[in-house]
């Protein structure tokens, strides 16, 4: 068991090396030029965007009456999102440190530039301007208006996939072990479904 478990680690580190390679430039997309520019998010901005993201991506995609530059903009940060392994790591959004709070950043600026949009949506107008005014007082209350970050004034185009930094991962205690005990549970499943194949095979 020990010996698998080490084979285990190795393979996931070499994959993390691998994936630091791959990653040497690491966003992608054919240029600013080609997209839709989307402004920069503060530290303390996507704290308050992440808890109601879920709400402004709902009635984002509900809306009718929109355009093609919101639909992209909304595609964006949907793709971002998935990128960023659907917000799930730890300190993604609280920890600058993380190799995913770049790519929250990217996600979460499209999530805002949506929800910006929508307050000049006749359908989406009223419930858009209430939770922009909900996240207005709980920056205020919660103090983080002025908390900035290492990719605070960063702007985004939706022609520029932002993805984790995967390099980073090794050293970053949270991602690393959440990943392997992702991993594990993954390789438990594969190993359980094989012995219960092997069960019920004639």
């Amino acid at each position: 068991m020990i010996f698998r478990h080490s084979i285990f680690l190795l393979s996931l580190l070499a994959l993390l090396q691998f994936c630091s390679v791959a990653e040497a430039h690491q966003r992608s997309g054919s240029g600013p030029h080609t997209g839709i520019a989307i402004a920069e998010i503060s530290h303390g901005e996507m704290i308050m965007i992440a808890e109601y993201r879920d709400r402004i991506i709902g009635l984002a995609a509900r809306a009718t009456d929109t355009t093609e530059p919101f639909r992209r903009v909304l595609n964006y940060a949907q793709i971002q999102h998935a990128y960023c392994l659907w917000g799930k790591m730890p300190g993604g959004v609280t920890d600058e440190a993380s190799p995913f709070n770049e790519c929250s950043h990217a996600y979460l600026a499209a999530t805002k530039a949506v929800l910006l949009s929508m307050r000049s949506m006749g359908g989406e107008a009223v419930e858009a301007e209430a939770i922009v005014s909900t996240i207005d007082a709980g920056m205020v209350l919660r103090g983080l208006a002025l908390i900035t970050c290492e990719f605070s004034g960063e702007a985004f185009n939706t022609a520029d996939i932002v993805r984790p930094s995967w390099s980073a991962v090794p050293r970053h205690p949270a991602s690393l072990a959440t990943l392997t005990a992702l991993a594990a549970a993954l390789m438990a499943a594969v190993y359980g479904g094989r012995r219960l194949l092997r069960r019920i095979a004639p």
